[in-house]
């Protein structure tokens, strides 16, 4: 039998719904509750989208809801790789409080085999079942709950429906779709049934996806569509491929490679494969998009779109290019946490506005609270702070945003932590203590480390980082005894 959750852990104090004031943001009534639709893309990078900038991919349903709502500039994950990204969306809480700081399934502590000069550090296999999700408030509410797609939050007994879902299509420990066919069925999914050969996995999410729309359109809903795409396996459709290898040879294209301390990192966006599995994804963003038009429920449903961490640009494939941001996945540079986010929230949002509020996925957390007109008593401390003056076009500071990434990434990286207060950002490194300041507003590429010339802000800066660390009980690398100077070190 699977584990159930309590419920002692929340006590909801429930208010008229649509008629919230926080602060000093006010908002109109609305005849019945909203509903919620939040959209999680994995590893899509910053300007992956062709409206955030893409020079080679097509993305027209994502542009086209961009363009009718709310984009946001300045984003963030929570940290540079997936898990504790998911964690923090669906808790509001940073990944240090709910102890899941890497990817589920990699190796730490003394377990860990590279040749490095830290041990990194000891991190929860699985969202604990204490933790309160967001799907759990909302069930609460009378919310009908549905996930589909990408789980990767722990194994039996603390998947999707243990956590609040009513339905979970998909959701399993697994944080890519390595069974059967892998991106065509069969999918050999411990969570989804297999579908007709050759049936491609995002558009079967968003089948999934309008079907429960469908047998819900008279009551409210949260429908959490957590696309596999884009992560590896890097495979595509067919047709998308023969299409974009055509456009690479119009286009003049080829490879162009910087470097990322010992990494080489992609500069263009060429890569034909990873080109065709962007569009699969946003075909399947716009047949959920046309069925809330079909079923008249756009009007009443907001939309949240999101990626869970940068674009995979310096291993693996190396499939795409975050240019002009730094590095990739798996680095605290902002190519690995800055990503592109749309909110819709009709009549509310203007439509096609631009904010470069800085906002992070703790920060969903609250906001859909918030909207939903249920506020919350919570055992457990949370992090994220509701961003709706931002979606209101009000001015907005959340203040100071922290990282702290206790492991050494597949991509490179080495254990670091970084916080972001306005435009400057401090980077610290735990095998060595040193530290890196930039100005994202004058240099958003991180090229120019300005530590030199503000000691002051450093010193600044530094102190915020470790009083978080400190009071989110963070858990730190710790030296490896077994560690060889004399061999290549393991990154």
């Amino acid at each position: 039998m699977l584990k159930t959750k309590t419920s002692f852990f929340l006590i909801f104090l429930i208010t008229t719904v649509g008629s919230i004031s926080r602060g000093s943001t006010k908002f109109s009534p609305i005849s019945k509750p909203y509903n919620f639709l939040f959209i999680l893309v994995d590893d899509l990078g910053w300007t992956d989208l062709k409206i955030s900038g893409s020079s080679f991919y097509d993305t027209p349903n994502c542009d086209k809801l961009a363009k009718s709502g709310m984009r946001f500039l300045n984003a963030y994950a929570a940290c540079p790789v997936c898990s504790p990204t998911r964690a923090s969306i669906i808790t509001g809480r940073y990944p240090n409080r709910t102890g899941i700081t890497d990817w589920i399934g990699a190796r730490s502590g003394t377990e860990w085999p590279r040749n490095t000069r830290l041990l990194p550090a000891l991190y929860n296999p699985q969202l604990m079942l204490e933790e309160l999700t967001i799907a759990e408030i909302l069930k609460n509410q009378g919310y009908s709950t549905f996930f589909a797609g990408k789980w990767h939050l722990g194994n039996e007994g603390f998947w999707p429906e243990d956590q609040g879902f009513d339905i979970n299509k998909g959701g399993h420990h697994r944080g890519g779709p390595w069974g059967g066919g892998k991106y065509f069925s069969p999918y050999g999914n411990p969570r989804l049934e297999d579908g007709p050969d050759g049936e491609h996995l995002p558009d079967r999410l968003a089948s999934e996806t309008v079907h429960f729309i469908e047998k819900n359109k008279e009551k409210p809903f949260f429908a959490y569509l957590s696309f596999y795409s884009v992560h590896t396996p890097l495979l595509s459709r067919k047709d998308l491929e023969v299409k974009y290898n055509a456009r690479k040879i119009k286009q003049r294209l080829s490879p162009k490679w910087g470097t990322e301390h010992k990494r080489k990192v992609r500069m263009v966006q060429e890569h034909s494969v990873y080109a065709g599995m962007v569009e699969a994804m946003d075909m399947a963003v716009g047949k959920v998009l046309k069925a809330l038009e079909r079923l008249q429920l756009e009007k009443n449903t907001i939309i949240f779109f999101m990626s869970d961490n940068g674009g995979l640009s310096t291993s693996e494939g190396h499939p795409t290019s975050n240019f002009p941001l730094r590095a990739g996945k798996g680095w605290i540079y902002e190519g690995g946490i800055r990503v592109p986010m749309i909110v819709r929230w009709p009549n509310m949002t203007s439509p096609g506005s631009v904010s470069n509020a800085i906002i992070t996925s703790t920060d969903f957390f609250p906001t859909i609270i918030e909207l939903s007109g249920a506020e919350a008593n919570l055992k457990l401390p949370i992090d994220g702070i509701s961003f709706t003056p931002a979606l209101l076009g009000k001015k907005y500071d959340r203040g100071p945003v922290f990282w702290h990434y206790p492991h050494y990434g597949n991509q490179g990286s080495a254990p670091a932590g970084a916080v972001r207060e306005g435009d400057w950002k401090l980077i610290e490194w735990y095998e060595n203590g040193r530290k890196e300041l930039y100005n994202l507003n004058q240099d958003i590429s991180e090229t120019v480390d300005l530590s030199k010339t503000y000691p002051n802000k450093v010193r600044t800066l530094s102190n915020k980082l470790t009083q978080w660390r400190s009071v989110t009980e963070a858990k730190m690398p710790f030296v490896n005894s077994r560690f060889d100077s004399t061999k290549n070190e393991g990154r």
